[in-house]
């Protein structure tokens, strides 16, 4: 068997976002040469690892090589020589797709489920151990609001990152005008990237998805086309709490929030502000340590 080996680098959530999507965006990189992105742990959501898998021991070049992905200055890496294994599958270890209601994702290494809704999300853009339970859980919900009869004309998605959770919800509300946000501006070419990987129609008009970029609903597009019926954000608690005043300006009376990225430890305090502006909890999902919430405003405004 041949040798494998990791070269890891430990640096922020957009850090590693932003070299993963150079990955992606790179045309000379080896196609052998595997690389990943994922969360440190649970309750660190903004501490990750980029590794990149060889099938040989890393020369002086092949470490350049993996440090342009960085922008400015590279971060500190780590190289491994790992067990005898298969490094390939080694490499994937938590990208396993995501069964979630209706939903399933997968990376391109996966199969299909003819069975279900199948959306591919590229492997170096997969998620990592928190990100994993809260996109389980937002598919969870999204899927209950429909069976429990939520009617969506309008939607947003602020944070959107890959687009997934808009494209879920375009599918069960094909008619519905979406509205995808990131303040990464790199996320405007992943969604484009996911939206054609999955057949999903980029515009302006009802059954396609416009994609900005903004910082919460700081853009003139966002502000324009609210209310919104159903307004999602997986993002983190803190800013959940300092958004809470524009996402409640946002829906329209009976409408609809989808909060997640927040600890179970954080949901009072994110419940608190929300309450504050005429939001009641509507139903509540718990993975592991994270709290899905679906929160619906007062009709009386």
């Amino acid at each position: 068997m041949a040798d494998s080996w990791k070269i890891l680098a430990e640096v922020s959530k957009s850090v590693a976002t932003a070299a993963l999507v150079a990955h992606e965006d790179a045309t000379d990189w080896p196609a052998e040469w595997i690389v990943t992105g994922m969360e440190v742990a649970d309750h660190l959501p903004d501490d990750w690892t980029v590794e990149v898998y060889l099938d040989h021991q890393p020369t002086s070049a092949d470490v350049k090589r993996v440090a342009g992905l960085f922008a400015g200055k590279p971060p500190a890496f780590t190289i491994e020589r790992l067990p005898d294994s298969d490094w390939v599958t080694e490499s994937q270890r938590g990208v396993d797709p995501i069964r979630a209601g209706r939903f399933h994702v997968r990376t391109r290494e996966h199969e299909a489920d003819p069975t279900m809704v199948d959306f591919v999300i590229p492997a170096s853009q997969a998620f990592g151990t928190g990100q994993h339970k809260t996109t389980a859980g937002c598919l969870a919900m999204l899927d209950t609001m429909k069976s429990q009869g939520v009617v969506v004309r309008n939607l947003a998605d602020i944070g959107t990152g890959t687009g997934l959770l808009a494209m879920a919800g375009m599918h069960l509300w094909p008619g519905a005008t979406t509205t995808a946000s990131d303040i990464d501006a790199v996320c405007g070419g992943v969604v484009r990237e996911n939206c054609e990987l999955n057949g999903i129609k980029i515009g302006a008009g009802p059954a396609a998805l416009t994609m900005v970029i903004a910082d919460g609903m700081n853009d003139e597009l966002l502000q324009a086309r609210a209310p919104y019926d159903l307004l999602i954000a997986n993002i983190l608690a803190g800013p959940l709490v300092e958004l809470a005043s524009d996402f409640a300006a946002s829906v329209s009376p009976g409408g609809s929030l989808l909060l997640a990225g927040l600890l179970e430890t954080q949901e009072a305090r994110v419940r608190r502000a929300y309450r504050a502006r005429g939001f009641r909890l509507a139903r509540r999902l718990v993975r592991g340590d994270w709290s899905i919430l679906w929160l619906r405003r007062s009709r009386v405004r």
